[in-house]
């Protein structure tokens, strides 16, 4: 492949990465996506479309609004670069191949879904339902024409069942909910693609670097134990090594 194809996988990733930062803002808001245009959260300051070029004008800015002169959020470039990089990496020759083609278009939705779901999860605690709903139906639609019925059902029914359950005992003993419905749905579509055993690990991965984090966070001072932590972030880093690195997962992390 050319240099001008990567190029511009490059700068098509960076342009849905400024489009994820839109969601991210927006949907734990409730506010249209689409409309009104975008404007400085300080300020509220229309952008103007050479101010809302990725990556490029953040540069051109310095990283501050034009208008008021207040930082932007470095998270908004890191994004950016994030999925045009992501982008490089999922489209290889395979590309060539209408199977291929399909696989890549999968692999790069869910990435993006799940940066998505990533930097809600940590600022607001929540899972949206609505990216699970298409993050469910596009890696159903996908295992249903390339593994074994057995494959995905029993993949989606442990990884959603099995925390169900394990939440509900929880839940009668303690009185408590120990995990929240949308890890427990996002668990659940993840399972369609990786399968029963692959679900298993990402359950469990998870939860042991999820208790890793909380506890040095715990020890630091950081946290205290009556404070929520964001599980949905360490189900996603599992998932994402899964999905994307699965040779790095079988040989240095199952064994954990």
């Amino acid at each position: 492949m050319t240099l001008y194809f990567y190029f511009f996988i490059f700068l098509f990733g960076i342009m849905v990465g400024s489009f994820l930062n839109v969601l991210i803002y927006r949907l734990p808001l409730e506010q249209n996506f689409v409309f009104p245009r975008s404007a400085c959260p300080h300020c509220s300051k229309l952008i103007p479309w050479y101010e809302n070029i990725p990556l490029f004008s953040f540069i051109f800015l310095k990283g501050k609004c034009s208008g008021c002169a207040q930082r932007i959020s470095f998270r908004y470039p890191c994004i950016e670069l994030l999925i045009g990089l992501g982008a490089l990496y999922i489209c290889d020759d395979s590309i060539m191949s209408a199977h291929g083609a399909w696989l890549i278009l999968v692999k790069f939705v869910v990435l993006c879904i799940l940066v998505v779901h990533f930097f809600i999860d940590w600022e607001y605690q929540i899972l949206p339902d609505s990216l699970n709903l298409v993050l469910g139906v596009l890696l159903l639609s996908y295992a249903v024409f390339n593994f074994t019925w057995s494959y995905w059902l029993f993949g989606g029914l442990v990884g959603a069942g099995f925390p169900f359950l394990v939440t509900w005992g929880f839940y009668l003993v303690k009185g408590q909910i120990g995990l929240g419905g949308g890890d427990i749905k996002l668990f659940g579509v993840l399972g369609f693609f990786l399968g029963p055993l692959g679900i298993i690990h990402t359950i469990f991965l998870s939860c042991f670097v999820g208790a890793l984090v909380g506890g040095t966070a715990i020890l630091l001072g950081k946290m205290t134990k009556e404070k929520p932590i964001a599980f949905g972030p360490f189900i996603i880093v599992i998932a994402a090594l899964q999905i994307y690195f699965p040779n790095f997962v079988a040989h240095y992390l199952i064994f954990i």
